[in-house]
């Protein structure tokens, strides 16, 4: 039942809480819908990191948790259908598979409406039982949202349903600038560097050990100009040790540095002259937006969602995932251009400005919410 008069009252579930792009975006959203005089009641992990209830509750929100018995827990739909009642929850928006699932069989109990956020990944739909139930899960929900068209025509193609089963709503960033001075501090970088920014977990997709192979070759061919990588990894990953193993063989230890956990990407946004994508495969990440709307030169990946966003030569430069001389080339470039990178950065800015902000993102969700409510009133 719809309830302009006093805003909704929203449950986001999301299955993870360490730092990565899903979370932050469930977080900003969060935040702008309540800013919007809605209630929003954050459903994380009972076992998980805590990086994400912590988050929440310093920005003064009431997280509730969830914990699953076995991989397969059916008195945890029970669990949520209560949490729903006792919140009075009007609409149930859940992200990524395993609240899809939950959030949505939940929501049917207890009779309101349920969307469901799929953000991307290699291995959601890789096992048969996950496909089914993700397909039954997308059939419950009165509304399913990819971040991206390639994300969404990912999807439909190894579920075996059409395009046209999900909505697109772009992720979003908030439209304010950070600090560099007390992560400059830190990290110890001089004026007369250039520094470079990666963003994104340790993971063998987000690829950044071919970042370190082109920053290396430039060495090697003569690059002249100092620089300074910082990757903020997120919650870490298995490419830890390997990247650290490299870093250590190439004696670079004095220029990259791999920091985790960070809260500070807006600083270290700011900070940054060049920003840095090589991944293999994404959706549309949040790290790249947040490098758009801070006027940075972007170098990324030519994948999935990616291109969406960035048309290549205009406001970043655009590689093919896993080429080595072209990403070296393109760091090569911007490096050595401080002119180029101040054109790609503005035209970055602009464009994310118009159309990849939290308040874009939030207007388009509040729509798909007020049309379910509508229909089920």
């Amino acid at each position: 039942m719809m309830r302009p008069e006093q805003g909704f009252r929203i449950a986001m579930m999301i299955e993870s809480d360490g730092p990565g792009g899903a979370e932050m975006m469930l977080f900003r959203l969060s935040e702008e819908l309540r800013r919007r005089g809605h209630v929003i009641v954050p459903v994380g992990p009972q076992k998980g990191t805590g990086w994400m209830g912590d988050m929440f509750r310093s920005a003064g929100f009431a997280p509730e948790t969830f914990w699953l018995k076995r991989p397969v827990d059916l008195s945890c739909v029970g669990r949520f259908a209560q949490l729903f009642r006792r919140h009075s929850i009007d609409i149930v928006h859940s992200h990524e598979f395993t609240m899809g699932v939950y959030g949505s069989a939940a929501a049917r109990l207890v009779g309101i409406p349920h969307v469901l956020t799929m953000h991307g990944g290699l291995t959601v739909t890789k096992a048969l039982r996950r496909r089914v139930a993700l397909r039954w899960a997308i059939r419950q929900s009165g509304h399913a949202v990819a971040v991206s068209n390639a994300t969404r025509e990912d999807f439909a193609n190894d579920l075996g349903i059409k395009t046209s089963a999900f909505a697109v709503v772009h992720n979003g960033v908030p439209a304010r600038s950070g600090n560099a001075e007390h992560v400059r501090r830190e990290f110890g970088c001089t004026e007369s560097e250039t520094v470079i920014l990666a963003v994104g977990n340790l993971e063998r997709n987000k690829n950044h050990r071919m970042l370190l192979e082109a920053l290396v070759r430039l060495q090697h061919d003569g690059l002249t100009v100092p620089w300074r990588l910082i990757i903020a990894a997120g919650r870490g990953g298995d490419e830890h040790h390997h990247l650290l193993e490299y870093v250590r063989a190439e004696r670079l230890e004095d220029r990259v540095h791999i920091a985790m956990g960070r809260n500070d990407i807006a600083d270290l946004q700011a900070l940054a002259d060049v920003f840095v994508m090589p991944s293999l495969w994404e959706g549309l990440p949040m790290a790249l937006l947040e490098a758009m709307v801070a006027g940075k030169a972007i170098v990324a990946s030519e994948t999935a969602g990616i291109p969406e966003a960035i048309a290549s030569g205009h406001e970043g430069i655009l590689v093919t995932p896993g080429d080595l001389d072209a990403l070296a080339s393109a760091l090569g470039k911007l490096l050595t251009d401080p002119r180029r990178r101040r054109e790609l950065g503005a035209a970055a800015q602009a464009r994310a400005h118009q159309e990849f902000t939290v308040q874009v993102m939030a207007d388009r969700y509040l729509a798909i919410y007020g049309r379910l409510l509508e229909k089920q009133a």
